[in-house]
């Protein structure tokens, strides 16, 4: 699963990491959420277009970066690593991206990470 804004893309910067969900939980719900979180880091790099892809099934890994028109700086993989790697940012993650229970409750474990891509 890729998410990205505009057509094929292509990942001029990328970092990757894995995430275990205790729960379900939506990869397209989760690529949102990171790539609105990659954006908002990277929002003010001229001609940047993040893009996210996440793979895997009980063990999901986390690829985000982007596609930059413009001078890549040597900081910008750093903010993006620095995104992936906020325990706060994958535990809303997983929180927003987790499937509901039957009777339509939220679950409210949040997700172990192995930091290892």
């Amino acid at each position: 699963m890729r998410v990205l804004r505009r057509g094929r893309g292509r990942m001029d910067l990328a970092v990757a990491t894995v995430l275990v969900p205790r729960h379900a939980v939506s990869t397209l719900c989760l690529a949102h959420q990171v790539r609105q979180d990659v954006w908002r880091a990277l929002r003010r790099l001229r001609g940047f277009s993040p893009i996210v892809a996440v793979t895997g099934g009980a063990t999901l890994r986390i690829a985000a970066g982007g596609q930059c028109d413009g001078a890549l700086p040597p900081t910008a993989s750093a903010a993006v690593s620095a995104v992936l790697e906020r325990a706060a940012n994958r535990a809303r993650w997983c929180r927003f991206a987790q499937r509901r229970g039957e009777a339509g409750a939220p679950v409210t474990d949040i997700c172990i990470s192995d930091r290892n891509p």
